[in-house]
């Protein structure tokens, strides 16, 4: 059995009256890649505080191994703003070396400039810089909170194959279903103050909490019918005896406590049937963006701005282009994603959408029934002495489903997990994941034909994901969808905006997962390409060697006139080419070239099968989740023999 790095007994935390768990026990091997899942506002985060000894502990014990050493990414990390990024990463190491990893990793995060100040980086540059931090002290066990997190799609994928190598223990919050079910070996699920535990990735813990659920329901129903017996006979007067029996009574209320509780099982789904929207939704007409490089890609733009407006001109080496004489009309109904590497121009794309940055040239042509529901990456500022319900209802007191069916503010919130405690809370009480929760509930209350969505992801646990993508799903207007959340994207959108940086943009009729598969695809061909070039350039060589050759050896016979010493110079010329360039394969190559061809076959016949049962639709998650940990190593195989085959190739 693997040894345990941590071991918490009998754990207790509460804030005033409100019971965050009680008596959770749990602990994680060496090794193991554990996810804890839970809604948002349960204390997740707080538990990784706790564990850290940040926050403090009501009851129980949390019990590290001696040796462990142990990194900590928290969800909202603080620096100083003086220090530089490779200080603050490097802080306290003096080793060479360290400083090489620090560099790496931080490049890898696209995080370039080292010697900028903390200051000057944006949330999620500083976040990024978090991480580099930890994962650059190569700790035993890494705590994680939200690491996806302000990451694009590259980096979480780099990220993924970082932690998945080596024996690392790790123990993490966030809401990326496809890095859950890819890094996790182990859920952790904190529900109704209570810890369960799943040995699987996430695939497995949807399939066994259902069956919790199911079982739970069941035992429900047997008290529920049990406890209407047990309530008669606790309501009779004893007849002979003056009091009733006390183990009878202890079980009665233990039925009473069972039978009393409560499954938070939504049966219904939002179908805002009243959303009008006209044929003409905008046209982009030709527009050009570009800003003054150097200026952060996600701080306001005023600046640059204000420079334009000043008559400040920049030359182009020193202009970042977004986009350039880019044309789009979208169309009714479209629900479109938006995806590519940080710093591309995804938001600012979506702001000049909103009126909020003017384009540089050309125009937005936005139809007349047009009304937008913008969510921002930036969040919404709120009263902190305003109860949650109260600011639904400063917006509106119902929302209109039409048919004559409405939902009130109050069950609109319900709908979205706020219980009818937790709205009459104060913004105050919230966590970070509940104030983005409704800070998405003042959108949607608004009731748009148009729903504008950047990073809806961020900081929002997986049961307000499902709802999200539900609403989404049933939402008779237009969407766009910024997000590196591929689980989500894949839910969501019909066909994707795709942002390779300097301008250019692919318009792709597919999902997330269909583009990858298609990246795949053309990354196989141009390999292919590749390969058959190379056997023609070891064809081409060989046949141009052969006849050097034969013009040498004509002239050292004499059949050509001329001096001895240049026959002589020429013979020797061509066995320079023909010889020691020219090696013949020993037995051993043969064999080994031999066999290369067989085993390339076999490594292309089985990525060929492999890439259409990913790309078919028809084949369980457990299956697609093996292919796709197959196929980068059968890549590599690939790459690696195919490699071996062009050397020897140019000795045959």
């Amino acid at each position: 059995m693997a040894t345990p790095i941590l071991d918490i007994q009998n754990l207790t935390k509460s804030f005033g009256e409100r019971v965050l768990f009680r008596n959770i026990s749990f602990s994680i091997a060496e090794g193991q890649h554990v996810g804890l899942i839970a809604q948002n506002g349960t204390g997740k985060s707080t538990l990784l505080s706790m564990l850290m000894g940040i926050e403090g502990v009501d009851e129980g014990s949390i019990v590290y191994r001696n040796d462990v050493k142990t990194g900590f990414l928290c969800q909202t990390p603080t620096f100083d703003p003086a220090k530089s990024v490779i200080d603050t990463c490097t802080e306290g190491q003096t080793e060479h070396e360290q400083h090489l990893n620090a560099k790496q990793i931080l490049t890898k995060l696209k995080i370039r400039d080292l010697d900028q100040p903390m200051g000057q980086l944006s949330g999620g540059q500083q976040k990024r810089v978090a991480l580099a931090a930890v994962l650059m002290t190569d700790p035993d066990f890494l705590i994680l909170d939200e690491p996806t997190n302000h990451l694009d799609l590259e980096m979480i994928e780099w990220l993924e194959g970082f932690l998945s190598r080596g024996n690392k223990t790790i123990l993490m919050v966030t809401h990326d279903r496809f890095f859950l079910d890819r890094i996790c070996s182990v859920i952790l699920e904190l529900d109704d103050q209570t810890i369960y535990t799943y040995r699987g990735n996430y695939s497995y813990y949807l399939e066994k909490r259902q069956e919790r659920l199911d079982n739970l329901r069941a035992n429900i129903t047997t008290a529920n019918n049990l406890y209407r017996r047990e309530l008669e006979w606790m309501r009779r007067q004893p007849q002979a005896r003056g009091h009733k029996a006390r183990y009878r009574e202890e079980a009665f209320y233990e039925l009473q406590a069972m039978a009393k509780r409560r499954i938070e099982d939504r049966q219904i789904r939002l179908k805002a049937s009243t959303v009008y929207i006209g044929s003409k939704i905008f046209e982009c007409q030709y527009i050009s963006k570009a800003f003054t490089k150097g200026n952060r890609a996600d701080a306001t733009e005023s600046s640059v701005v204000d420079n334009q407006a000043n008559g400040e001109q920049t030359s182009a080496s020193e202009q970042k282009v977004i986009l350039k004489d880019f044309y789009y009309n979208f169309a009714r109904f479209e629900k479109m994603g938006i995806v590519g590497s940080n710093g591309a121009g995804k938001s600012t794309f979506i702001k000049m959408l909103l009126g909020i940055i003017k384009p540089d040239s050309g125009n937005i042509d936005i139809g007349e029934t047009v009304r937008f529901g913008y969510f921002s990456q930036d969040g919404l500022k709120f009263r902190e002495d305003q109860k949650v319900i109260d600011v639904i209802r400063d917006i509106a007191d119902y929302i209109d489903l039409g048919q004559g069916r409405h939902l009130t503010a109050s069950q609109f919130l319900q709908h979205f997990l706020f219980t009818p405690e937790q709205q009459h809370n104060y913004v105050y009480k919230l966590s970070g994941g509940e104030k983005r929760k409704l800070y998405l509930c003042t959108v949607l209350m608004k009731n748009p034909n148009f729903l504008v969505l950047d990073e809806p992801t961020n900081d929002l646990d997986i049961k307000t994901l499902q709802i999200l993508e539900e609403y989404l799903q049933d939402f008779p207007g237009c969407v766009i969808v910024v997000s590196h959340d591929r689980y989500f994207t894949d839910k969501v959108v019909d066909h994707l905006l795709v942002f390779h940086g300097d301008g250019k943009i692919q318009d792709f009729p597919g999902n997330y997962t269909q583009y990858r598969e298609w990246e795949r695809l053309a990354s196989k061909q141009d390999a292919e390409g590749k390969k058959t070039n190379g056997r023609q350039g070891a064809n081409s060589q060989q046949g141009r060697q052969g006849s050097n050759g034969q013009q040498g050896r004509q002239g050292a016979n004499g059949q050509q006139p001329g001096n001895q010493q240049e026959d002589n110079k020429a013979s020797s010329g061509s066995r320079r080419d023909g010889g020691e360039n020219k090696r013949r394969m020993s037995y051993k190559e043969k064999q080994e070239f031999a066999q290369l061809e067989k085993d390339i076959d076999l490594l292309t016949k089985e990525k060929k099968d492999i890439e259409e049962a990913l790309s078919s639709g028809a084949i369980s998650v457990e299956r697609i989740t093996e292919l796709s940990k197959r196929l980068p190593i059968l890549n590599d195989e690939l790459d690696e023999k195919e490699m071996r085959w062009l050397e020897l190739s140019e000795l045959t």
